[in-house]
């Protein structure tokens, strides 16, 4: 699943350690969803969108 977290966390300033710290999670497993090797779980997914204050379908992007 494609996502918007590197842009979207850069725009903010953050690093992948804020946003985990923010996410209540590891730093490795913000590198692991930035990098799609990691889909997060639903309520992980909406913990982040509601951070960047979006919507989740708008943080996330399905990709067959």
């Amino acid at each position: 699943m494609k996502n918007r977290i590197t842009d979207l966390r850069a725009e903010r300033g953050w690093t992948q350690a804020a946003l985990a710290r923010r996410a209540g999670v590891s730093r490795q497993t913000i590198n692991a969803i930035e990098t799609g090797k990691f889909d997060p779980s639903l309520p992980l997914a909406f913990r982040l969108a509601e951070l960047f204050d979006m919507k989740i379908e708008e943080l996330f992007l399905y990709d067959p």
